[in-house]
């Protein structure tokens, strides 16, 4: 399985700072086909620098949804440290 993009990605604005809220639809490859599923999901930074994802998806997918949200995770993590995401 694969994390192909984030489509349409929108951050919605909010007061606190610490905690910036996406949301977007995201494009798996899985084999045999590929899957698109609307997310939502929060980057939440500790005051030590860690960075905690709180991830949400609103659609039923035909797969195992620990692994989707492991690579999803991995992905967002990956776009924030390259400052991909907005």
């Amino acid at each position: 399985m694969k994390i192909l993009e984030l489509k349409d990605l929108e951050r919605e604005e909010g007061y606190i700072y610490y905690r910036r809220n996406f949301s977007a639809l995201a494009i798996l490859e899985i084999p045999g086909s590929t899957l698109e599923a609307p997310v939502e999901f929060c980057i939440e930074t500790s005051p030590l620098g860690e960075k905690s994802i709180e991830l949400n998806i609103n659609n039923n997918i035909n797969y195992p949804l620990l692994p989707v949200k492991k690579a999803l995770k991995e992905y967002i993590l990956l776009q924030d440290t390259e400052g991909k995401l907005p």
